[in-house]
């Protein structure tokens, strides 16, 4: 953590002079950073690098939120200072992480309870409907719902694994059980359907359909589900003018240069001006992207400082996935792995879909980049993500993995 927080500190240092908040935050942070890791229960040994990837990766986004869009910095800032002292609260009943498959339909009626939330209270913004306003704080509950689907679904699936495995094709004898699986593939049609939120239907039905795999190995099932949800995907693209839009963008992006497709265009623009090696921080122009922040953080990357600057981001989100994978791998029973599975996969297929979507690869969606993007949901979410696995890591002093 001590090598986190120097390598932050560095990098907070090239901030423009006044865009962040008083030297006392700065100090609350280092202060709850250290707090986080020192407060792990005595006689145990977790994997550090966790907490520490965690704390690099906040301190990156907090300096590109302030070169990026200055007026933001220090809502990040106390965002940061949230996530933080949440992860310290949460610590202890992250703790006994096994517990929490005990109430396994607590997160589903928590889920629905937040869903509803969002059809009564939630705002629309460029036509997705995914914010709940508290007075200035805007917050997205999706983030916390993908969490709690991963719950769900890991303790469901950790009792009836063995069942849905062997249902070949009595698939009314076996209804009861495949009934509730339903919840997952749901969510993610209501996404779609209700919010008009194309790319996170689309996690939340990759992370479903990755822990259901790993659980029953039933790629007939997942098949299924994703041809369901691609049905549904096209129905919603000749209905929802947002989701037409962003389809009609990504494959024909400069067919709207000074229109619809500006932001993608010039998300494009930054991507070759960066070549190799970048620009240099601050001394580009990603401020030309509209929503930069927010939607094309990967491209101010590229731009500033390369591609070989993205692919070492890529390269530390890709160790944070591949060490709660490893945690998966060590866990003795089944509950503990497929959590560790969904977590990782929540993770990963984040990054992929949003980097996927700043170069091409699929249509932008308002997904944002884990602990790079501005936004405070987005930030907790991914804290408490992280710290959950940094709690299944917990050894007996002394038996550390050495991954």
């Amino acid at each position: 953590m001590t090598g986190a927080l120097a390598v932050g500190a560095f990098i907070l240092s090239l901030v423009q002079p006044g865009t962040l908040g008083p030297w006392w935050i700065d100090a609350s942070l280092v202060a709850l950073a250290y707090a986080w890791v020192l407060l792990q229960p005595g006689g145990t040994e977790r994997d550090d690098a966790l907490p520490a990837l965690a704390v690099l990766l906040s301190s990156l986004g907090l300096a590109l939120v302030a070169r990026l869009e200055p007026a933001l910095a220090r809502k990040q800032q106390d965002w940061l200072l949230v996530s933080l002292a949440l992860v310290i609260v949460l610590g202890p009943a992250f703790t006994h992480f096994r517990r929490m498959a005990a109430y396994k339909y607590v997160w589903v009626f928590a889920s629905l309870v937040l869903f509803m939330l969002l059809l009564v209270f939630g705002e629309s913004i460029n036509g997705a409907r995914l914010w709940i306003r508290f007075g200035s704080i805007h917050y997205e509950p999706v983030e916390l719902i993908k969490l709690f689907i991963v719950l769900f679904l890991a303790a469901y699936l950790a009792e009836t694994a063995d069942v849905i495995a062997t249902a070949r094709r009595v698939w009314t004898a076996n209804a009861r059980y495949l009934g509730p699986l339903l919840l997952g593939w749901a969510a993610s049609m209501a996404i779609l359907v209700v919010q008009h939120d194309l790319g996170m239907a689309t996690l939340l039905l990759v992370t479903f359909a990755t822990i259901l795999y790993v659980a029953t190995r039933r790629f007939d099932i997942v098949l299924a589900g994703l041809a369901l949800f691609a049905l549904t995907a096209l129905w919603a693209i000749h209905h929802f003018a947002y989701v037409a839009s962003r389809i009609a963008v990504w494959l024909h992006p400069f067919a709207y240069p000074y229109a619809r497709g500006y932001q993608s265009s010039q998300g494009y623009f930054a991507l070759a001006a960066g070549g190799l090696f970048g620009t240099g921080y601050r001394l580009g122009h990603p401020q030309f992207i509209p929503d930069v922040a927010t939607d094309y953080v990967f491209a101010a990357i590229a731009e500033e400082f390369g591609w070989i600057g993205a692919a070492a981001v890529l390269t530390l989100f890709f160790a944070i996935v591949r060490r709660i994978l490893v945690i998966g791998v060590e866990q003795p029973d089944l509950y503990a792995k497929l959590l560790a599975v969904g977590l990782a996969a929540t993770f990963g297929f984040q990054v992929l879909i949003i980097a996927g979507g700043v170069i091409g690869l699929f249509p932008l969606t308002g997904i944002t980049l884990p602990f790079l993007s501005y936004g405070g949901s987005s930030l907790v979410a991914n804290f408490l993500l992280v710290s959950l696995a940094w709690a299944m890591s917990a050894k007996q002093a002394g038996r550390a993995s050495s991954a």
